[in-house]
């Protein structure tokens, strides 16, 4: 992994060149491709070459070449549909190892360094994938707000480990993130000139509703260099860098910049700092909507390198300059009450820094970090805790989940949740890893996986010393790596427990509709009963008053809201009867008038009244909340499935080849959480096999990285199917006719006529 740029070759590859047919406009194709489009004429249409091949084709070969592809060519492609006609050959053409692995193809998360590699920064078509597919989520309250924030700093051994892989890695005990409720933004920290957030963090922050920064370090010597060529070189020069910068976010979409100079500055270069950060803040509130840059507390007003642990008349002038202060970690109380007093009405854009590695003298970290909050949060400044991967680092990897969540809950007292306030929401509460993917309640596929783009909508993670805890669990899921796991007691003479999992802040719409899949665990769970509520804020309009508590059917509520169901509205009541493997569906309906949403909880009662204490265990496997309005439109088409970049390599058996390729597609904007990208399998022969999944994608391109498939005989064509289903924000299903195919029929060099028969 590196930032240069260089070939990314693998083993014995091969290029391809491609001929394309389609029933649908062309999507943009990524470069490294030399495939060729042929005109959509009609639903026959058989192009001509129009590719950069030397020469003519001679009249024999092009009769057999368009026998082969007639040979081949589907009596009637359903919408959606594109062929493309593929002939291996031996000439590799490498793949930029800036963004792609060099051993497999699979694309990178990357860096700048140095100042050169900054200026000289494009956008292209090659990291279409470190693009973050998914859009700032909405919550409540603001981060404009006037409340103290949370900032969470992510520093973990120089950065860019298993999270480059942007479409996850076969990671065993992976570090991963899911308190997203309990921090306002999100800092991926490294030392390397210039940190791109991986997109994984970014998409992962994003569906919670966290912003992410990126952080600009200048330091040492190289460091003072730099800054002296691009500060003290006047404004031309810093207008060049912040563009750039500014630039940067707004393409790979994350939400500004952590500047952190650690240098000294010569007085030239610091009389342009402030300058460089109005600037810097100016174009990226301007390109990136919601944008931040925050200034680390390191270089004075004169150019010294001291930290200073506070804010004060050395460092104000850089605070004036940009949206926020990070402080330095070695402060006490008095530096406290001085920032406070110096920040005045913006005293909530004061970020004092928390080392949760508790280095050099400070108040408390590790487990002991609350006590720093406590003094923080009683001066009504925000906090930024710089490398809460502690957990992971120090206290090892296999018990991970249990210390993080011992870890935040300590520190829950001191942390203001965010609410939801827009629908749909829906979360199987997966945390983006696992140790085998789940599917409808069924192992799909056993072994280790990570992919925090995967990662779902995570809940508030409640706890009550000794009467509930919430956790995650990896053994048994719905759907991705894990589930939601409820462990508490009823006690004496109570009948039930309410599970806050979110704080809601919308207007309820006239008509609600909610489902929850859940287990019951352990030898009594018939003596329990498991259910959805929903609460509402008081308000003398709100007709279903305060709380509303949804009625537990023996099957789906009452259908008087399908009575004509329109297109795509049908599905909800065939989605009230999913369960299987032991988990058990429910759905309601809830109607509203007036009303605006608080939270969303679970209640476990009992069956039956009982003078003892009694223990339950729950795995919650779903929820979902819609607007039933909402649900009524039909989905879309997936459209315009096109491939590039393919490389073909030696199979692992002797009478395979090893195929990977580059699809693309296009969607409509803000409908699909996600795309589940199958094969249909390859053939030489006719026949069908079952669809199986290759992957997970957030945006409307994949990579598939290493396929098997069949190698052609002379004369022979095989044909490889592979499709594009949408994965919708409700998580409704979509029928396969309005999924996206791509047929690649291929032959080895110099094929006659096909003799398959297709």
């Amino acid at each position: 992994m590196g930032a240069g740029e260089g070939g990314a070759p693998g083993p014995r590859p091969r290029e391809s060149r491609a001929r394309w047919r389609r029933r649908r406009g062309q999507c943009g194709s990524g470069g490294g491709s030399s495939a060729m489009a042929e005109a959509p004429e009609g639903p026959g249409r058989r192009g001509k070459r129009t590719g950069t091949d030397s020469g003519a084709e001679e009249p024999a070969e092009a009769e057999r070449a368009g026998r082969r592809r007639r040979s081949f060519q589907p009596a009637a492609e359903t919408r959606g549909t594109t062929v493309l006609h593929d002939t291996i050959n031996d000439r590799p053409q490498p793949l930029p190892a800036r963004y792609f692995d060099t051993k497999t193809t699979e694309p990178i998360s990357f860096f700048l360094s140095g100042l050169e590699e900054l200026l000289a920064w494009q956008p292209n078509s090659n990291d279409d994938f470190n693009i973050s597919a998914v859009p700032l989520a909405k919550r409540q309250p603001p981060l404009h707000s006037r409340r103290p924030r949370t900032l969470v700093c992510h520093d973990m051994r120089g950065g860019y480990l298993e999270d480059r892989f942007i479409q996850g890695s076969a990671t065993r005990n992976p570090y991963v993130f899911y308190h997203w409720r309990y921090i306002d933004i999100f800092v991926y920290f490294s030392h390397h000139t210039v940190t791109i957030p991986p997109v994984v963090w970014t998409n992962a922050a994003h569906r919670n509703g966290v912003p992410v920064l990126g952080t600009f370090i200048t330091e040492w010597t190289d460091g003072e260099k730099m800054c002296e060529a691009f500060l003290a070189g006047g404004e031309e020069a810093f207008g060049a860098v912040a563009e750039q910068l500014a630039r940067i976010a707004q393409h790979y979409r994350f939400d500004g910049w952590l500047v952190n100079i650690e240098n000294t500055l010569s007085a030239a270069a610091v009389g342009n700092l402030p300058p460089f950060l109005r600037d810097l803040t100016a174009r990226v509130h301007s390109a990136v909507p919601g944008g931040l840059v925050i200034w680390y507390d390191s270089v004075l007003q004169d150019g010294t390198l001291r930290w200073q642990n506070e804010l004060n008349e050395d460092n104000r002038v850089f605070f004036d300059a940009c949206d926020g202060l990070f402080t330095n970690y070695n402060w006490k109380e008095k530096q406290l009450e001085h920032t406070l007093r110096l920040a005045g009405p913006r005293h909530a854009d004061v970020y004092v820094g928390v080392d949760v590695f508790a280095r050099g003298d400070v108040i408390g970290g590790g487990f002991d970090t609350d006590k720093s909050l406590r003094l923080i949060r009683q001066h009504s400044l925000s906090a930024a805790i710089f490398a809460p991967g502690w957990v992971y680092e120090h206290l090892g990897e296999e018990n991970f989940l249990q210390n993080e969540n011992r870890f935040w809950s300590l520190l829950a007292e001191y942390l203001p949740t965010h609410s939801i306030c827009t629908l749909p929401l829906a979360t199987s509460f997966s945390l983006g890893m696992g140790t085998s993917r789940f599917l409808d309640g069924k192992d799909e596929e056993s072994g280790p996986w990570y992919d925090l783009s995967m990662q779902e909508i995570q809940p508030l993670y409640p706890e009550h010393q000794g009467r509930l805890s919430t956790s995650c669990c990896l053994q048994d899921a719905w759907c991705g790596g894990s589930s939601l796991r409820l462990q508490g007691t009823i006690p004496p003479g109570e009948e039930r427990v309410a599970v806050r999992l979110f704080s809601l802040q919308m207007p309820a719409p006239p008509k609600l509709f909610l489902t929850l899949l859940y287990k019951l665990e352990g030898p009594q769970s018939d003596d329990f009963v498991v259910a959805l509520e929903v609460t509402t804020w008081d308000s003398g309009t709100c007709l279903e008053g305060n709380p509303t508590s949804l009625p537990e059917p023996n099957g789906r509520y009452h259908p008087r809201f399908l009575p004509a169901p329109p297109p795509g509205l049908a599905k909800l009541l065939a989605s009230c009867h999913r369960g299987s493997h032991g988990w058990t569906s429910r759905c309601y309906e809830l109607e509203l008038q007036d009303c605006s949403l608080r939270d969303l909880s679970v209640i476990v009662s009992r069956q039956q009244p009982s003078p003892r204490e009694t223990s339950f265990t729950c795995l919650l496997g779903e929820v979902r909340v819609l607007d039933t309005a909402s649900l009524a439109a039909s989905p879309p088409q997936v459209q315009s499935v096109t491939a590039s970049q393919l490389w073909w390599q030696e199979g692992p058996e002797p009478e395979e080849l090893s195929l990977s390729l580059t699809l693309r597609w296009s969607f409509p904007p803000g409908r699909a959480g996600c795309f589940r990208v199958l094969s249909q399998g390859a053939r030489c022969r006719r026949g069908q096999t079952a669809p199986q999944l290759l992957g997970l994608a957030q945006g409307c391109l994949f990579r598939a990285v290493g396929l098997p498939v069949p190698r052609p005989t002379p004369g022979q064509s095989c044909r490889l199917e592979l499709l594009v289903e949408p994965v919708l924000l409700d998580e409704l299903p979509v029928d396969p006719d309005r999924w996206g195919r791509l047929v690649l029929v291929y032959s080895s060099p110099g094929s006659g006529t096909s003799s398959d028969g297709h």
